[in-house]
């Protein structure tokens, strides 16, 4: 009897998985990023619970490949990072987690 994920279906849905995406703290800020129009650096890291240059890291790769928007401004004299999931990000983190479930036989 061939193990759950050993045939050609678990091949396909490996093969769809975004490496991108991924990492565990990518899929975190992303996964976290769904769930609202926008967020603030500092809430984003706080949800996550990671560091600031942990974050930072992630965020660079994530608007690299397009999947996160990054605005920055100020409230009052106080410099802000505020983050958003782009369309494509979306789409990308829809996908990564259909590929995860095809795996995991769901």
């Amino acid at each position: 009897m061939p193990l759950p994920g050993s045939d050609s279906v678990g091949e396909a849905a490996r093969a769809r998985l975004d490496e991108v995406i991924h990492s565990p703290v990518r899929l975190s800020v992303v996964a976290a990023l769904a769930a609202t129009q926008e967020a603030e650096f500092a809430a984003v890291r706080d949800a996550v619970q990671i560091s600031d240059s942990v974050l930072s890291k992630a965020v660079s790769v994530l608007e690299d490949a397009g999947y996160v928007h990054v605005r920055k401004g100020y409230v009052g004299k106080r410099p802000r990072t505020w983050l958003s999931l782009t369309r494509l990000g979306g789409e990308a983190l829809q996908a990564h987690v259909a590929a995860l479930r095809a795996i995991a036989g769901g």
